[in-house]
């Protein structure tokens, strides 16, 4: 049973836009801390075995200048990737997929010595974005798979008293309690869209769009 509520409060979610070249971008950020060290959550988040034990299969040639393939996902090149030094740690990866290209950055901070901090950037140029598509779901289209992915980390890694493979996550996910985790991480991406600037009703709207994408439930299930 996965403490739905903890799992929530534990993940810090923002999402700001700026140029970055000149091009009006949304970045969305989910961080969470991990009860590991440095090269221990490097390791779990860079290496084909691991990634698939808490995310999905992984193929390809995983260094830098590699393309990866995500089985029934995204694929991309791998752009930059600095292993851990001196309490850091970073990479970059091209996120392709429907035909589009958005940008994923990876940042691991050690913050104890058995304590690490992972941070995900997903960068996209607005106009890259279809308008009735973040009209319609706003930052949960994506941020809510990420919550997904940060989660299935946190199990991987013990901070929950539970365990669900990847293989088992699609059917959690349409549990009551797999629902219920989908809504308030719906919700939570609604209060980082207003800090972002939209209006309290367009992102309560957006936030049940994605709860009902997800789930396949409506409000009053």
């Amino acid at each position: 049973m996965v403490d739905v509520n903890a799992q929530i409060d534990a993940v810090t979610r923002t999402l700001r836009t700026e140029e970055i070249d000149g091009e009006p971008t949304r970045i969305q950020t989910i961080a969470q801390d991990y009860p590991a060290d440095i090269a221990d959550v490097w390791d779990a988040t860079t290496t084909a075995d691991r990634i698939a034990r808490w995310f999905l299969p992984v193929t390809g040639d995983l260094r830098l200048g590699g393309r990866y393939q995500l089985i029934g996902n995204a694929g991309g090149e791998i752009l930059a990737c600095s292993p851990p030094a001196d309490g850091s740690a970073e990479y970059r990866i091209t996120w392709e997929f429907g035909g589009g290209v958005t940008w994923v950055t990876v940042r691991l901070t050690s913050i104890g010595q058995d304590s690490t901090r992972f941070t995900l950037e997903h960068s996209a140029r607005v106009a890259d974005v279809p308008e009735q598509l973040w009209e319609t779901y706003g930052p949960g289209a994506t941020g809510v798979g990420w919550d997904q992915a940060v989660l299935g980390l946190a199990l991987h890694f013990g901070t929950q008293d539970s365990a669900i493979s990847p293989e088992e996550g699609q059917a959690w996910a349409l549990s009551d309690e797999g629902a219920a985790f989908t809504r308030a991480a719906a919700d939570r991406w609604a209060e980082a869209h207003i800090a972002d600037g939209a209006e309290p009703a367009t992102a309560a709207r957006t936030a049940d769009a994605t709860f009902a994408f997800y789930t396949g439930r409506t409000v009053e299930d």
